[in-house]
């Protein structure tokens, strides 16, 4: 007999009449209790915990240290998720390229980062990798749109399975949940143990300070990552192989287009500030700046960022930086000379099917005001969403924020 006791430091450990060895997970770690010694070559990973008389290690090692954990446990109870039947409903039929990438995602162990162009079908990639999986999973996403998106297509892939949310008011954790990012870091420590499978949607944003601890206290063996573009310019994404594992697959969009992909071009227009813009943005800059540096603030990452939104609104000082902030983007993002070139490729392409993408919600209500066109955001509601693409497929100009 064995029960769980919270100690005076928030840790678990457990009470016993035995010496039985288990392992347990614990708030984003491994527990490994009822040992006298730890088994050779685990110390690599475990760590005596004076606290609760166990070794600790991190949850994202469980896949590297249970094969030699199997002989030495009499219980093992640090993963919740279970076996799931997840045969796909949908009549689909993989490209070569899908083929490829699960095949090499595959052989890698279920672990690693897929690249491929937008409209390349990464999202049924994510499908199929649930399907051989067989474990409870979890898909990571950055937007409530894109939530919206997997949680249609996993209750049309998988109807027979609860779908859960977590994020966008939602806290429903199932069999197979939708999170995203911002939700599941602020959960993982308690839900760490119970999926077998992450996938990251646009993995690119998991090596950030904040989000990586989804990787980091989950124990999940199987683990995909998709994304277009992988790079950061802050150089993290030589993270994602620890996190996630290796890029296994990759095609660019050139190797695509003609037959998954349209044709297309890239055509850079490139639009000066003028005078007095590039005056105004670099005044903005420096006030900005000058704060930040005054208080040692780097908005290379996101605690960086929510310090700089905390502090800015506590003096006066703050408020100038966090507006200049504002300034130096608006001026960035929609200067008249961005405007004017978006009407001349209106101009040089009359009724042609556009979709215009901004960095931002401010730069997209501008664009829909100057050129009369719909703009759909975040909060654009789901109804609206689907005329506006019907529209959009007769043949209207539509303007999209992401």
């Amino acid at each position: 007999m064995s029960h769980r006791i919270k100690d005076t430091a928030g840790l678990y450990h457990t009470g016993r009449n035995d010496h039985e060895s288990q392992l347990l997970f614990d708030r984003g770690t491994l527990l490994l209790e009822g040992v006298d010694k730890l088994p050779k070559g685990l110390d690599t990973w475990f760590c005596y915990d004076p606290r609760v008389n166990a070794y600790r290690a991190p949850a994202s090692c469980y896949s590297d240290v249970i094969s030699q954990l199997k002989r030495e446990l009499a219980r093992n109870q640090a993963p919740r998720y279970r076996l799931r039947d997840l045969g796909c409903t949908l009549t689909m039929t993989p490209y070569p390229h899908q083929q490829e990438a699960l095949a090499a995602w595959q052989a890698a162990k279920g672990r690693g980062v897929v690249v491929l162009p937008t409209g390349a079908g990464k999202t049924l990639l994510g499908l199929l990798a649930l399907s051989w999986a067989r474990r409870d999973g979890l898909i990571v996403v950055p937007t409530l749109d894109l939530m919206q998106q997997w949680y249609a297509l996993l209750r049309a892939a998988f109807p027979d399975q609860e779908i859960g949310l977590i994020g966008g008011g939602y806290h429903e954790p199932q069999a197979l949940t939708i999170a995203t990012y911002d939700s599941a870091a602020r959960h993982i420590d308690r839900l760490g143990d119970r999926f077998g499978l992450l996938i990251f949607d646009e993995v690119h944003h998991l090596p950030s300070e904040f989000y990586r601890i989804i990787a980091e206290f989950s124990l999940a063996p199987y683990r995909l990552g998709l994304t277009a573009t992988p790079e950061r310019s802050d150089g993290r994404e030589l993270d994602l192989p620890a996190l996630v594992g290796p890029i296994i697959y990759r095609k660019k969009p050139e190797q695509l287009a003609g037959e998954v992909l349209a044709a297309f071009q890239i055509r850079p227009i490139y639009v000066d500030l003028s005078a007095a813009e590039r005056l105004a943005y670099q005044q903005a800059l420096d006030e900005r700046n000058a704060f930040l540096q005054a208080n040692r603030l780097s908005l290379s990452t996101l605690e960086g960022w929510n310090r700089f939104v905390m502090l800015s609104a506590r003096s006066v000082e703050g408020r100038r930086a966090m507006r200049a902030h504002r300034d130096a983007r608006r001026i960035a993002h929609a200067t008249p000379g961005k405007l004017r070139a978006l009407g001349m490729v209106f101009a040089n392409h009359p009724g042609a099917k556009t979709v215009i993408f901004t960095e931002d919600n401010a730069t997209a209500y501008e664009v829909s005001q100057r050129f009369l066109i719909p703009c759909l955001t975040h909060q654009t509601a789901i109804k609206e969403r689907q005329a506006f693409w019907m529209a959009l497929n007769r043949g209207l100009h539509g303007h999209c924020h992401q």
